[in-house]
């Protein structure tokens, strides 16, 4: 068949959705995208409440040449889809003992502001960057950019030069442990064991390694998308309606259909319409790896060991549009609890939220004010939840709600509850529902062992023919660049 007439349906518009269907395209595939929602991004969408507008999933940019990777291997200008600019200060970090640490872009001025605020040496924090970076380095090529799961990419001169420097990348040592032997003071501890949470991890179980993470966003750096991060999905949806992506919404993809242990088909169910199915060359889900086995492929016996793996964080935000404006907060922002191992030890074994959890406020308009009235706030402001296993979710949400309030007005002095004008609230139960990520898991599988990367499910199907994966619950994982980093993946296996 020629490859301008061969066939890719997509299960799903998330953002991997969305890239891998760009990779299609370049390939000269006709794509169809199903999404079940009336709009693409899946997490990485927005909220309009009154005159206040929000991300409503990932707040972080990092790594922005993996977005403007896709216009460029299209032949288009990154520039006339969306641009971004860079953060001077990445975030600030708020203790209750009222010290105030500010994360600045520039190592120079960030190594001042720990060797001022803490007991901490500019060379020593030096020294780990260098420690971080280095572990980037070793395990790039290695574990998020190629397959874990094809023996050939095991004898690559880059597989082997990670495999042979393993002994320097702390896979035997919990991330609180490396940080730890790093750092005298507690709060330069708490500071960096907090990446743990950018992939739904807890510190005190998740591997050494997670200290790469740090480089990700010291090292490459912090940025803004004009207009705020939905512009990430909007400009990837424009440029895959320009190369011809054909998106279905409000379409629920009911069966991968097989003939014999090759997908051929998928059957549909849209929300208004008549059930039908329609035939394809291949298949790439950006669904949930659990459900695709567990409501698509309901003939082939799911990799049982790999579904059930323990799920990762998830989270509890509250939109609150507040009247009112805070000088002193930036656009990234963190409270931190005062016992970090007692707040995770309720994450991860009891599955509560802490009466005293670590807040995270993201302030768009600070860089966005179209985001908020003149004088108001758009307030992302998330903590960490366990994932969905039948708590109270109701009763916990009112309590943290209360928690909430009591921590942030104490620290910025000012009662917060009455300033707000608009309020909604995303839930693990809603996560799930909206997103089909099970359990409301942010990042599917969590990474709280040492063989964590290896138990993530495979970009492609070793059973079905024609069939791929990518999204944030397969190789190499969740968040922005993994999963942009997925899709790459998947569609490399596929010749054009």
């Amino acid at each position: 068949m020629n490859k301008k007439h061969s066939t890719c349906a997509i299960v799903g518009a998330g953002i991997a959705g969305i890239a891998a269907a760009i990779r299609m395209a370049c390939k000269g595939f006709e794509v169809d995208i199903f999404e079940s929602n009336p709009y693409p991004g899946g997490k990485l969408s927005e909220i309009r409440l009154g005159e206040y507008r929000f991300d409503a999933g990932p707040s972080l940019f990092t790594m922005p040449h993996f977005v403007d990777e896709l216009f460029e291997l299209s032949g288009k200008n990154p520039r006339d889809y969306f641009d971004y600019s860079k953060l001077e200060m990445m975030a600030k970090y708020f203790y209750e003992d009222g010290l105030v640490l500010r994360s600045f872009a520039d190592p120079e001025k960030f190594a001042a502001e720990i060797a001022q605020k803490t007991k901490t040496s500019p060379k020593r924090l030096k020294a780990f960057m260098q420690k971080s970076k280095l572990k980037y380095e070793l395990t790039e090529e290695v574990f998020l950019k190629s397959s874990l799961h094809r023996l050939q990419n095991y004898f690559r001169k880059s597989t082997l030069r990670g495999i042979l420097n393993m002994y320097r990348l702390d896979v035997f040592r919990s991330l609180d442990q490396v940080n730890r032997a790093w750092f005298e003071d507690p709060k330069m501890v708490q500071f960096f064991n907090r990446y743990a949470t950018y992939n739904g991890s807890n510190p005190y179980e998740t591997p050494g390694i997670m200290n790469v993470i740090p480089h990700l966003e010291f090292g490459f750096g912090a940025f803004f998308p004009k207009g705020g991060m939905y512009q990430i999905t909007q400009s990837l949806f424009r440029l895959a309606k320009d190369l011809g992506v054909r998106f279905h919404f409000n379409t629920q993809v009911e069966e991968i259909m097989l003939a014999g242990k090759k997908a051929q088909a998928l059957r549909l169910n849209p929300k208004t319409g008549t059930p039908h199915s329609l035939n394809f060359d291949l298949v790439i889900s950006n669904m949930d790896i659990v459900n695709t086995y567990r409501k698509l492929l309901p003939g082939i016996a799911p990799p049982e060991k790999l579904l059930n793996q323990p799920k990762s964080s998830s989270a509890l935000i509250f939109y609150w549009g507040i009247q009112g404006n805070f000088p002193e907060l930036e656009l990234h922002n963190i409270f931190f609890s005062q016992d970090y191992k007692k707040e995770f030890d309720t994450l991860f074994y009891k599955k509560e939220i802490l009466d005293d959890p670590t807040v995270y406020l993201n302030i768009s308009s600070k860089e966005a004010p179209e985001d908020a009235p003149a004088n108001g706030e758009n307030w992302f402001t998330m903590v960490n939840a366990p994932n969905n296993q039948g708590q109270d979710w109701d009763k916990i949400i009112a309590s943290t709600r209360q928690n909430i309030f009591d921590k942030l007005s104490r620290i910025l002095g000012k009662a917060i509850e009455p300033l707000i004008r608009e309020e909604a609230v995303l839930d693990p139960r809603s996560i799930e529902s909206r997103t089909y990520s099970t359990q409301g898991a942010l990042y599917g599988n969590s990474s709280n062992n040492r063989y964590a990367a290896f138990l993530r499910h495979a970009n492609f199907s070793s059973r079905i023919k024609n069939l791929y994966f990518c999204g944030g619950s397969v190789h190499p994982g969740g968040g922005i660049p993994l999963c942009l980093l997925s899709a790459k993946i998947a569609t490399d296996l596929i010749k054009g």
